[in-house]
């Protein structure tokens, strides 16, 4: 399966980054920034930097450093460190990004590949919302876009009712659903029962020292914020899960409904059931411990 990633690298998306290149079926065929756990220009240089890492041939287009409407974005320095890595501050990469921005490089890989390109959206949805102002024919030319974001069911994670990745930039997000595009969604219904404990990223580490212990050491600052802050055992695999989900909906059981997301102040990001907007398909169970076994194991055959 031919993958893009749209990212803000992140903890775990370098989790997911790591499973894209790992596993034997997908091709990962590049990776797009934005804004969201990091500024636009550090997810840039941190997806640029985890190529590097991994010895990948694997494009990076930069995308959206703001959302459409919001104002006052700030990065998610508490969640994932100031630079995205936790305490790993030494982020040099000489690496550049292509020329094209994100929304010109997902336009152009969906018109070359009809049908048969998924979108990995692990971040807010403003390079996707982008590519569909850019190109009507990009919703129908995309084979599938699984978006790792909202909270249907199940409380929020930034606000009581929002999950991050749909409230950080919420009318791109309804642009994205009301699109007609093949959506699923990967959201806390599902990737909060994906919980990484120390002790699994030890063994990583032991199985693939150079990538397992990269992940050990950058989800120590993560970790320890779901444990002290959220109150929780371990560190959630969501964006990882998303890209697990693309290639083994086996794993999930979904629900197929049309999405909206909240656009008032009181209750904005939240993502609501629309029966008026196209039908996604929306995970809403998981077989937890099998999704876990397969990210570690994919990612334990890397150095």
């Amino acid at each position: 399966m031919k993958i893009i990633i749209d990212t803000d690298p992140g903890v775990d998306d370098a989790m997911a980054i790591f499973y894209a290149h790992a596993a034997p079926d997908i091709e990962l065929v590049g990776l797009t920034s934005v804004f969201g756990n990091v500024w636009v220009e550090q997810a840039t240089r941190n997806a640029n930097y985890l190529v590097d890492f991994l010895g990948a041939d694997c494009p990076v287009a930069q995308g959206a450093a703001a959302p459409y409407e919001m104002t006052g974005f700030k990065p998610s320095a508490h969640v994932h460190g100031p630079e995205g890595f936790g305490d790993h501050i030494d982020i040099a990469t000489t690496r550049a990004p292509i020329d094209e921005s994100a929304a010109e490089f997902l336009v152009r890989m969906a018109r070359e590949n009809p049908g048969e390109l998924t979108v990995c959206a692990v971040s807010p949805l403003t390079n996707i919302a982008d590519a569909v102002r850019l190109d009507p024919k990009f919703a129908a030319n995309v084979g599938r876009i699984v978006i790792m974001g909202g909270a249907v069911d199940v409380p929020g994670n930034i606000r009581g009712h929002a999950e991050a990745n749909i409230f950080h930039d919420p009318h791109a997000a309804a642009e994205v659903f009301a699109s007609g595009a093949k959506i699923t969604l990967v959201g806390l219904d599902v990737t909060m029962q994906t919980l990484c404990l120390r002790e699994d990223f030890v063994t990583l580490a032991q199985a693939a020292p150079k990538a397992g212990g990269f992940l050990l050491k950058i989800s120590e600052f993560y970790r320890n914020f779901y444990e002290t802050v959220v109150g929780e055992t371990g560190c959630a695999m969501h964006d990882a899960t998303a890209v697990i989900a693309a290639t083994h909906m086996g794993l999930f059981t979904t629900e197929r409904s049309g999405l909206t997301v909240d656009l008032t102040e009181a209750a904005s990001g939240q993502t609501i059931r629309d029966p008026s907007n196209p039908p996604v398909d929306i995970c809403l169970g998981i077989d937890a411990e099998a999704v876990k076994a397969r990210f570690f194991d994919v990612v334990a055959t890397l150095e």
